[in-house]
């Protein structure tokens, strides 16, 4: 139990005490560092239960503790705020709690499970900046909502058939003279992507020819040959056509171990897969049955609605008039599918872009129409676009930054400015090469993860790579030096420390390393990899301070260097389990 907790139970014991009225609940905060105090009890919530000056109502409480409790030495009350001075022995205890835990911070897994789905990409084109983003939002929930101690399924759902896709292969059915990534050298991502814009380009040439010739662009876009022999080789695969589902097998597969690729990179994964070209049937047998039970209605034309008027939305269509699937359908099936895959899971996130925040609004009400319990645990984490300073990492085509450069220029970037500040003397060129990566990615999911989701990123490769501030960098290197540290303390320190008079900057940090559990289920609740990203960077910056104002290895009394050394190694394995959290490497040297 920490500090907090033992003194919520201990006010509440003193307000019924003296005042012989329950109180539900007691709000902390910090002690302002102006004033004495280790932990403050807000008073001003507790005149809904007691009428009074609040300045006497502390006065009195504060009385009461310092009688009542063995571990508050004093107090002080400014206005509504009972400032509490902690005995040191308190937070020694607590910091070897915090310091024989394995892992610090995690709860142990609960059979309460919920699916992650992030990345989720069309098998037409490479990764890109946008993947980037949902990969390392959608990866780093996951490993909170597991450090929190739910059960965690990941998945993606890849986007394998459609028109896009018929596009990629029409093109290298046409241009692509039995090319392969083999033969190339190309991943098979980029080279299917490839074919992709080569369609675009002669489609475009259509177009013009056919504008030429009289047509108005509307109907040159419709008519393109080109286009219509893309419908028609969809049809084809709808139909089964074993020359047309054989290419796109054959050419999706080249697409998958391109992705691998590109996800081993940048350090994700996942534990289950859904394929459209699966899914997109699914639903139907659902909008039957919620037709008969009244969820749904069917107008004169046959297409089917769900009506949302009453929940400040419109009517959605879940069925076309010819009887085909929307989008809509595919999902209400699919998160059912899902359900019935999985029968542990009683939520799920998904991960996907900011522009899609209306449509799964709609879907996580139908479902609830729909009358299925986890349908109450279902979250859209949304997320804005990431853009690029003007200039900057323009791609092939000019217009979309891939995923598999981007990762290749932030370890050119880290190689760069680690060469100009000259951090890495000593050091082999594969041991270089090796951090550059680390560096690179770290800064580059830092920089991503830091921000809220919700909020457009502005992402600037050079300044993610800044060793100072609140960067990626600036915290691995915090981390290596202290592994400096433990290096050159050669005498044991794993004995409890005692007995001793604690410098206000160790226990500065003790309460901040106090912090992590509640900061991971805090994560967890709001979905936001930021709270973790920004509450390590406190955690460092408290370091350096407290490294900056006391001696580690140059202090003369053996007890309180064994505490300093235990406090440097014990910043670094949260460090290391919070980035980790991230997605995050930390290196020992730097």
């Amino acid at each position: 139990m920490n500090i907090q907790s033992q003194l919520e139970s201990k006010v509440k014991e003193g307000f019924l005490a003296l005042f012989e009225t329950a109180l539900p609940t007691v709000e902390f905060q910090a002690t302002r560092k102006d004033f004495e105090g280790d932990i403050t009890v807000v008073v001003f919530p507790m005149l809904r239960f007691k009428k009074g000056n609040p300045a006497q109502i502390g006065e009195d409480l504060g009385n009461y503790l310092v009688a009542n409790v063995d571990n508050i030495k004093a107090f002080n009350v400014v206005k509504g705020f009972l400032n509490l001075v902690i005995e040191d022995a308190v937070y020694l205890e607590s910091f070897h709690n915090i310091m024989t835990q394995d892992n610090f911070g995690f709860i142990n897994e609960s059979e309460d499970a919920v699916m992650v789905e992030y990345s989720s990409p069309n098998t037409n084109k490479p990764l890109h900046l946008g993947h980037v983003r949902n990969n390392l939002l959608g990866y780093s929930v996951a490993e909170i909502l597991k450090a929190s101690g739910k059960k965690v399924y990941k998945t993606q759902i890849i986007n394998d058939r459609g028109i896009h896709i018929c596009k990629s292969m029409l093109a290298w059915k046409k241009l692509g003279n039995g090319e392969t990534p083999e033969s190339s050298g190309l991943k098979g991502d980029k080279l299917v992507g490839n074919y992709y814009v080569k369609f675009d380009q002669e489609y475009k040439k259509e177009i013009g020819t056919l504008v030429a010739g009289g047509m108005s662009e509307d109907d040159a876009k419709k008519e393109a040959p080109l286009l219509i022999e893309a419908q028609q080789m969809l049809l084809k695969w709808e139909a089964g056509d074993s020359e047309t589902v054989d290419l796109w097998k054959t050419m999706n597969a080249w697409v998958y171990e391109g992705f691998e690729i590109t996800y081993k990179n940048l350090g994700v994964d996942f534990d289950t897969l859904y394929y459209e070209s699966d899914t997109y049937l699914l639903g139907k047998d659902v909008i039957d049955e919620g037709i008969k039970s009244g969820v749904f209605f069917t107008k004169e034309d046959g297409s089917v609605w769900c009506d949302l008027t009453h929940e400040g939305l419109d009517e959605k269509l879940v069925l076309r008039s010819d009887g085909t699937a929307v989008y809509m359908t595919q999902d209400i099936g699919t998160a059912i599918q899902r359900v019935k895959d999985y029968s542990d899971i009683n939520g799920m996130v998904y991960t996907v872009g900011n522009e899609q925040d209306y449509h799964f609004k709609v879907l996580f009400l139908i479902l609830k129409k729909l009358g299925f319990s986890w349908a109450k645990q279902l979250f859209h984490l949304s997320y804005g676009m990431v853009d690029l300073p003007s200039g900057k990492m323009k791609s092939r085509e000019g217009t979309v930054v891939d995923a598999d450069d981007l990762m290749v220029e932030m370890s050119n970037t880290a190689k760069d400015i680690s060469q100009e500040l000259g951090k890495l003397e000593g050091y082999s060129e594969q041991e270089k090469s090796k951090l550059y990566s680390v560096i690179g990615l770290g800064a580059l999911k830092y920089f991503i993860l830091k921000v809220d989701p919700k909020k457009r990123i502005l992402f600037d490769p050079k300044a993610s790579v800044d060793f100072q501030g609140n960067t990626g960098p600036f915290i691995q290197y915090t981390y290596a030096r202290i592994q400096s540290i433990l290096r050159k303390a050669t005498f044991d320190y794993s004995s409890e420390v005692t007995g001793i008079d604690l410098h206000i900057k160790e226990k500065e940090l003790i309460k901040q390393l106090e912090l992590y559990p509640e900061t991971i289920q805090q994560a967890a609740a709001n979905y936001s990899p930021a709270l973790i990203a920004n509450y390590t960077y406190d955690l460092v910056k408290e370091f350096n301070s407290f490294y900056q104002n006391v001696s580690i290895l140059g202090e003369s009394n053996q007890t309180k260097k064994i505490l300093r050394v235990q406090l440097a190694q014990n910043v670094a394995k949260v460090i290391k389990s919070s980035f980790k959290l991230l997605g995050i490497h930390v290196p020992n040297r730097m």
